[in-house]
Formats: C-alpha cells, sequence, structure tokens
C-alpha cells in the first residue's frame, strides 16, 4: 500500500515545484520592487525623450530651428500633465 511519507514526497520529486514556485514569486517581486527596474517609471516619460534631443542636434541630425520647436512641444507637453 502507497504511504503518503516524506520519503515519497521526497523520492517522487513533488517537493521541488511546491518550493520553488513561491522562491520565484518572491525573487520577481524583490527584483520589481528595486529601484530602475523598469517595474515602475522612475522618471518622467518626457525626459528621456528630451534627452534623445539633444544628441540628435550635436550630431547633425536636425537644426537648431526644429530642435527648439521639438524642445518646447516636449516641455509644454510635461507642464500639462503635471
Amino acid at each position: 500500500m502507497l504511504r503518503y511519507s516524506s520519503e515519497y514526497w521526497n523520492m517522487s520529486g513533488l517537493t521541488a515545484p511546491f518550493w520553488l514556485a513561491p522562491l520565484g514569486l518572491i525573487i520577481w517581486r524583490v527584483v520589481r520592487l528595486l529601484p530602475g527596474s523598469n517595474g515602475g517609471i522612475t522618471r518622467p516619460s518626457g525626459d528621456a525623450a528630451l534627452e534623445i534631443l539633444d544628441p540628435r542636434l550635436a550630431s547633425g541630425q536636425i537644426d537648431l530651428e526644429a530642435w527648439q520647436s521639438q524642445r518646447g512641444a516636449l516641455r509644454a507637453a510635461q507642464h500639462e500633465r503635471r
């Protein structure tokens, strides 16, 4: 007759999913809570767009007039969201 003892569970390999699943959830949650882990926005999204504009101006992809108009539009959009 089959007995549900600790030897059965250990020998059958069924204990691993019962321990690994909660452990995996704990690790996932801790990583998501760390700052900068993309779990939450750590900076306003408009800042990323503004950071892209400066190198584009420096590399000559856009001219000063386009840079100023785009920067002004992004700043206005940021201000409206706040």
